[in-house]
């Protein structure tokens, strides 16, 4: 397998990752299912869910898809990425703590909850180093390396980065949802709950080592 290739899969892992995780949203998509008794409220609900975490999945990307312009400092950006993805996951393994800003965030604002939640949990901070990465396995000849060219290049990466990880969130977490919702119901939801925080943490914390030692 291609280093690009094992990229592109960890794209996608993430993506199914941040679907099973219960923080990350379906359990609120169920909920709506079921106190409307309309299973369409749950496809609704998984729609504003993946358009809060696709924003927020862009919202983190661009701006490196911007610095990667600057070519020359190319290393030094992913290496600054990987070092705060990890200290990301070093805080998260100290503070336990949810942010209190997403309980005030009313159910019918599903999308711009989606949003919060992936950015206080680092989810589209996750991606960087991936993200970069898979920048670099694409060769640039001088005649690619105007900064136009170069941008837009980066810029259609991050959006197939963006749309990938999220698809794949949101199929996982579809399936869990769904099988929630007509077979399992409230009773799983209120002693099946698994918490996936530390494993969440340690995962950031991965993710940017494996991104410093990609560098050698």
């Amino acid at each position: 397998m291609t280093t690009a290739a094992a990229l592109w899969w960890a794209v996608v892992a993430s993506g199914i990752y941040h679907g099973v995780n219960p923080g990350m949203g379906w359990p609120l998509a169920v909920s709506a299912a079921l106190m409307e008794r309309d299973y369409r409220n749950l496809y609704k609900a998984l729609t504003a869910l993946a358009a809060g975490h696709l924003l927020a999945m862009a919202a983190i990307l661009f701006p490196f898809t911007a610095l990667l312009v600057l070519a020359e400092w190319q290393t030094r950006i992913q290496v600054g990425a990987a070092i705060l993805v990890m200290a990301l996951g070093v805080y998260l393994l100290i503070n336990r703590r949810h942010p209190r800003f997403l309980a005030r965030v009313p159910p019918s604002r599903l999308a711009l909850w989606s949003f919060l939640a992936a950015m206080a949990h680092g989810a589209g901070l996750m991606l960087v180093p991936i993200y970069l990465g898979i920048c670099r396995t694409v060769e640039t000849d001088a005649g690619h390396a105007a900064a136009g060219d170069l941008m837009a290049g980066n810029a259609g990466t991050a959006v197939t980065v963006a749309l990938a990880h999220t698809a794949a969130m949101t199929l996982s977490g579809g399936a869990i949802a769904l099988g929630v919702y007509h077979w399992l119901g409230l009773k799983f939801l209120s002693k099946g709950w698994f918490n996936l925080d530390v494993v969440w943490a340690l995962s950031l914390i991965a993710v940017g080592g494996i991104s410093l030692l990609s560098l050698h």
